[in-house]
């Protein structure tokens, strides 16, 4: 497992770095002088001059990037020209809140969609696999903005029962009550449809296993549906199934960006967002760097699932 670990970080390097140069030339190809953009029209040669140092934007840009990346590597992120406040302070607040709403929706995305495919599967009625499947098309073809409004008119206007927006005031983990009203309605727009595509797969998954020889022979000993889909067809599903779950989460925290909009929850999309509508570039920039380096984290992390599930993943690794 070690040894198929240590060969998996070289090309998460590489992705990371890549992105990282993708994206300072992306920001650097963008029509228009950023610090002439930020100072205004009527801006000193001197303030101009100022700013582009705080950008960063002096000298090769060879150099610029290796000094980005040098501040990036130390921790040193700048400062907000915009926003205000340094960079790392506003990241680790955005993260903190993102963090809370995509571990929620993640969790409930998991238990629906392992309930609906066990169940569904076990049980193997067509009224129920037509239920199944009615749910994975509506919450897959539904976006995230229109089953976010309907919830906001739905639980916060019309009977009122649950916040239509924000955070707690003072933090989750003052009153856990409090907290989870919170974030239903925002954690379960976000997990709908990260919850129909897992139980699509799933539920397909755990049909192939069941038409499988040793499904066969289990059932002529005489052992129970429910027993064999739980302890022999799910293990047998799950390395696949995780798969596709760690591109799900690429696709969660891409959505935050929305659903933060919509719940006006101060997450990292909600930061891009205000970053780049205000076009503080130095924001922008970490933060998509950041973004690129989840991503590769997710992925780096649902492939040593895999193996630890999986032997042949690390075992061919090794070879």
């Amino acid at each position: 497992m070690l040894r198929y670990s240590l060969r998996r970080i070289p090309s998460a390097l590489i992705v990371l770095a890549v992105g990282s140069v993708v994206i300072f030339t992306l920001l650097r190809l963008v029509p228009g002088d950023p610090a002439q953009i930020l100072a205004g029209p009527d801006s000193s040669p001197e303030a101009l001059e100022s700013l582009r140092d705080q950008l960063g934007l002096t000298g090769s840009q060879v150099g610029q990037y290796f000094s980005w990346l040098g501040g990036v590597a130390s921790f040193d992120l700048g400062h907000s020209l915009i926003l205000g406040g340094d960079i790392g302070s506003l990241l680790l607040d955005a993260l903190g809140n993102t963090m809370v709403l995509a571990v929620a929706a993640l969790l409930l995305a998991i238990v629906i969609a392992f309930t609906l495919s066990t169940v569904s599967v076990t049980i193997d009625r067509p009224w129920l696999n037509s239920v199944t499947t009615a749910f994975g098309t509506a919450a897959v073809a539904i976006p995230n903005f229109v089953t976010g409004t309907i919830l906001v008119v739905l639980f916060g206007v019309v009977w009122a029962v649950l916040p239509a927006g924000g955070v707690p005031r003072k933090g989750f983990l003052d009153d856990p009550g409090i907290s989870v009203q919170y974030l239903i309605l925002p954690a379960v727009c976000l997990a709908l449809p990260i919850a129909a595509a897992l139980t699509r797969f799933l539920t397909e998954s755990l049909r192939s296993q069941l038409a499988e020889p040793y499904v066969t022979t289990a059932r002529a000993l005489g052992i129970s549906r429910r027993r064999i889909v739980l302890t022999q067809a799910l293990p047998n599903a799950l390395p696949s199934t995780v798969t596709v779950l760690g591109i799900q989460v690429g696709h969660l925290l891409g959505g935050t960006v929305l659903v933060e909009a919509i719940f006006a929850w101060p997450g990292l999309g909600h930061l891009i967002e205000r970053a780049i509508s205000s076009r503080d570039y130095p924001v922008v920039q970490v933060m998509l760097l950041f973004s690129v380096g989840l991503f590769v984290a997710v992925q780096l992390i649902t492939d040593l699932v895999n193996a630890w599930l999986d032997p042949r993943i690390r075992l061919g690794g090794q070879a």
